[in-house]
């Protein structure tokens, strides 16, 4: 029997405020452990949340974006576990009435338009980390700077049909919490998280297989890996005549393996009720249409709008959008240079090639639009070739000079005399007879050959258009 997969993913995004969801504690990544908590976010006896109205300003951002209804009332609930790294023993989250739901996050794959169903997105606190002794260390540590960070969990439909769709949805959120700066959406440091629920049904069919919910995907590559082990364990299962059972997997790198963590929990297992401590969350409409101007062009809109006004290619278009830096430092060098598609190839041959090896956003670079721009200038004047562009750019990189006293000092002006390029043609093909009969007997390829000995008699500054020319002219052709 064949088998289709029915995946809806839990996203958990940490907020970019600088305190706390309900104290003034700072949120700041990687300061020494149990330095950034107060008695609020170490649930101490008697304290009292105070909710931050910066994390509801941006969970309204979110859900404009997304296309949800935006309630305007909604409630904080404690949601009961027991965990070491829990202090209060709750969790304040949102469960009922939560701030927003039934949207959708749309994006491209393969070609094509996907849109996946979004069944809510609430707000509530994260829980601190546990820090695992090593070697004869068996203690574990708890480690609280992070209780309290405020998240937005974004909860999708069973829309979604493959490994391959999941990660490219949740790259698509990761786009849009980026572009409006509400998160880093950083994986690595645990600033988004997924879970994924997923079961799997004989294809064509309608209803839904027991699922499995799997934690700990910490990498876009991860998802994928861990939904494909999933579709294929629970496959196995079924084939063999056995059943799936509801439950928590965790998902280990290493192995490339799920294993079993606990029985997946009910909402009643946790025993929501209202938070006593809060009052009612009631949002109007001036409140909405005043984080709706704040909003930036969102990342489907603004590749779209690349390739309408820019005629860039579909490709171009999504990867120089896939950061909203990239994409503005773009439209500021086309201002200067106003031909789109050779911004394009600059930008995502050289420019992302050391922006990602260097781990940096492309503002944080030397070389800014203006100095591009005038690179790009210089090119097309026949100032310097364009294989010489690239070793400019390098220069402008590393030094932040710019173009001009870059070529200046290196002496790389572009020869354009065409007596002196003659003369140099002259003497490569009398001293490589043997090719030049390679030439006049149909071998036209081996053009290339000459063109590579004029570049290295003039150190590349020859003009290859003046080059290839006079080659043809000189060889018959």
């Amino acid at each position: 029997m064949e088998y289709e997969a029915v995946i809806g993913l839990e996203v958990h995004v940490q907020l970019l405020t600088e305190t706390k969801i309900f104290c003034n504690c700072s949120t700041k990544f990687g300061a020494p452990p149990n330095t950034n908590v107060c008695p609020v976010c170490l649930g101490m006896p008697g304290v009292l949340p105070v909710l931050n109205k910066k994390v509801v300003d941006f969970a309204i951002r979110l859900a404009i974006a997304t296309h949800c209804r935006i309630n305007k009332r909604s409630v904080f609930a404690r949601k009961n576990y027991f965990y070491p790294d829990l202090p209060k023993g709750y969790q304040i989250s949102q469960y009922e009435l939560p701030i927003a739901e039934d949207g959708y996050v749309e994006f491209d794959l393969d070609g094509e338009r996907r849109r996946v169903g979004l069944i809510r997105i609430h707000m509530e606190e994260d829980a601190g980390k546990l820090v695992h002794g090593e070697g004869a260390d068996r203690h574990s540590y708890v480690d609280f700077n992070r209780s309290g960070v405020p998240l937005l969990e974004i909860v999708s439909k069973p829309d979604i049909k493959s490994p391959k769709e999941a990660t490219a949805y949740a790259r698509a959120l990761r786009q849009i919490v980026r572009y409006m700066g509400i998160s880093d959406g950083n994986m690595e440091e645990g600033s988004m998280r997924a879970d994924a629920n997923i079961s799997i049904r004989p294809k064509g069919t309608t209803g839904l297989g027991v699922k499995a919910e799997i934690k700990n995907m910490n990498s876009f590559h991860g998802i994928e890996r861990a939904l494909q082990y999933e579709i294929e364990r629970q496959t196995l299962l079924l084939e063999s005549g056995g059943k799936v059972v509801q439950e928590t997997r965790l998902w280990d790198a290493a192995s490339g393996k799920t294993y079993s963590m606990r029985s997946k929990e009910e909402a009643h297992d946790y025993r929501y009720f209202p938070e006593p401590d809060l009052v009612f969350l009631d949002i109007d409409g001036e409140w909405i249409e005043k984080e709706k101007s704040n909003l930036p062009e969102l990342p489907l809109e603004r590749a779209d709008r690349f390739i309408r006004d820019y005629e860039l290619p579909p490709y171009d278009a999504s990867v120089l959008t896939a950061e909203r830096g990239i994409a503005d430092y773009f439209e500021e060098v086309v201002k200067l240079f106003p031909e789109p598609k050779t911004v394009s190839n600059w930008i995502m041959s050289e420019f992302l090639h050391h922006i990602n090896e260097d781990k940096i956003d492309i503002y944080q670079s030397k070389v800014t639009p203006k100095m591009f721009a005038e690179m790009l200038h210089l090119i097309k004047k026949g100032t310097i070739s364009g294989k010489i562009g690239k070793s400019v750019f390098q220069e402008m990189y590393e030094r932040g000079e710019s173009p001009e006293k870059i070529i200046e000092e290196k002496g790389l002006v572009q020869i354009t005399d065409e007596s002196f390029i003659e003369e140099v043609i002259d003497k490569v093909i009398s001293a490589n007879p043997d090719v030049v009969e390679k030439y006049k007997s149909g071998k036209k390829g081996v053009i290339g050959f000459f063109v590579g000995q004029v570049m290295k008699e003039t150190r590349g500054k020859a003009n290859p258009e003046v080059v290839n020319r006079i080659l043809r002219e000189k060889l018959g052709g």
